[in-house]
């Protein structure tokens, strides 16, 4: 058996107007060099100048991983040369990351672990290749998209451990609104170290590095198929390669370069952008607006409202149901339990039948509560409720209104239903000797059918069966005499 010791390198595009040095647009396209500047083609003479709302979600993020920020923004150039960066050198941050030394609490199924952050920090994106047989093309439209890197400790054991890390990070991005890190557009991608070492070395073992993963599935299969092989190699005493591999189709990782000593990369503070000292009042206008995140109100649900793990992490998933479900609670709506299950069912079931997102949702949370309140205090009843909410959604109508113009609340008035449940056994003969002469006790539930029917479905069911099993056993006792 072996130490599994991972670390990751996840790359987040920013969500900004322009990209981080130039004013060039910083949107997914499909048409190729369709969003370039100087800036972004490395022309000479070229002055980058720094996106502010790129550095201020920089270190929105950096604050949500727990990170020390520093004092002032610094960026420097990383030298080295590559068809996808014609200027030679990528202005990134080595002396002055947004933030170093922090964590993101997970949760791998039910368990709790904290994954340590080594630093976040800033840089530009490089332009991205098209590989023919005999030549590559060049697309300048990611050439300077502001782009956040996240270096881990090796401190990750697992692929379970490291797709929960990557999932919880994603929600981080969009909790914090900073990115919509779609792995399909390339916004969010990863970088995977993994070594294997026995369990009573202090010496980590052998690193082999796979770039550039977008899919958390074929992360998990490069985990998984990395651990596999290496574990051959070193129970047949063989020794593994410090190289770089990539990742197949068919969830085999395959070599592409021998990597045997960090590469110097000849940092040096760039010289045309002068530093920017942060204020604390700056960062703490910053630290404001970081959301409550996934994590905690998992934590919260469960103990505030006595919610299953399964239930808390389905809300907190996303931060707009999140949202939804404590503000139809802030309405007053009770029991909580009762809640969470319709949002769960109701709310996130017509999203994804409709096809539309929680803003196109047209009940909002006040109009919810409104409609639990009336359930909980037995006024309509639970399908009611819910044909009502389904009616609402189609006609765009406020449900209470709907509820007042049809008069629709529950027939609690034990005379009223019972003269409909006489009125059922009077028209229902044969079903009656079924239950009296034959014994056959499913009849009560037909004729709660029946009583639902007369009554457009408003009377109390439960008092609507009780009535039914009295009138039955009165006639079963009559015809005994």
């Amino acid at each position: 058996m072996y130490k599994v010791v991972i670390g990751l390198e996840v790359h987040c595009e920013l969500k900004t107007k322009t990209k981080n040095f130039s004013n060039s647009l910083n949107t997914y396209s499909t048409v190729p060099n369709e969003h370039v500047a100087t800036v972004d083609m490395g022309l000479p003479g070229i002055l980058p100048v720094p996106n502010k709302e790129a550095v201020r979600k920089a270190l929105k993020t950096a604050m949500a991983l727990n990170c020390q920020n520093p004092d002032e923004v610094i960026f420097d150039r990383k030298n080295y040369f590559y068809p996808d960066l014609p200027k030679g050198y990528q202005i990134t941050q080595v002396t002055k990351p947004c933030g170093i030394n922090g964590y993101l609490d997970i949760f791998v199924g039910e368990e709790e672990k904290r994954i340590f952050i080594h630093q976040l920090h800033l840089e530009e994106d490089t332009a991205s290749l098209e590989h023919y047989n005999n030549y590559s093309l060049i697309d300048y439209n990611r050439s300077g998209i502001p782009l956040m890197e996240i270096v881990t400790e090796p401190c990750i054991t697992s692929s379970d451990e490291a797709i929960s890390f990557l999932e919880a990070l994603r929600n981080v991005f969009l909790y914090c609104q900073v990115s919509d890190a779609r792995s399909d557009k390339g916004q969010m991608r990863c970088d995977v170290n993994i070594s294997l070492m026995k369990p009573d070395d202090d010496k980590l073992g052998t690193k082999v590095e796979m770039k550039n993963i977008n899919a958390f599935t074929s992360v998990r299969a490069a985990i998984d198929y990395e651990i596999k092989r290496q574990t051959e190699i070193l129970d047949q005493g063989g020794k593994v390669k410090q190289e770089t591999r990539r990742i197949d189709e068919d969830g085999k990782t395959y070599p592409m370069r021998e990597k045997v000593d960090a590469i110097d990369y000849k940092y040096f503070i760039e010289p045309n952008i002068p530093p920017v000292k942060l204020s604390k009042e700056y960062l703490d206008s910053i630290r404001q607006e970081i959301p409550v995140l996934e994590f905690e109100r998992i934590k919260n649900y469960q103990q505030d409202y006595g919610l299953s793990f399964y239930d808390a992490s389905v809300l907190a998933k996303d931060k707009g149901i999140a949202d939804y479900f404590e503000a139809v609670i802030k309405e007053g709506a009770k029991p909580i339990e009762s809640v969470a299950n319709w949002v769960m069912t109701v709310v996130l079931g017509t999203l994804n039948k409709l096809d539309i997102t929680l803003e196109e949702f047209f009940i909002t949370p006040k109009m919810l509560a409104g409609v639990l309140k009336l359930i909980n205090e037995d006024k309509i009843s639970l399908n009611h409720g819910k044909k009502i909410i389904y009616q609402a959604i189609k006609e765009k109508k406020d449900p209470i209104d709907i509820i007042k113009e049809n008069n629709i609340e529950q027939i609690k008035d034990d005379q009223i239903i019972l003269q409909h449940v006489k009125d059922a056994l009077e028209e229902n003969p044969l079903q009656v000797d079924q239950y009296i002469k034959e014994g056959k006790d499913y009849v009560k539930n037909f004729f709660v059918g029946k009583v639902m029917q007369k009554t457009n479905r408003q009377a109390d069911p439960v008092l609507t069966l009780d009535l039914i099993v009295k009138e039955l056993e009165k006639r079963k006792d009559n015809e005994r005499k």
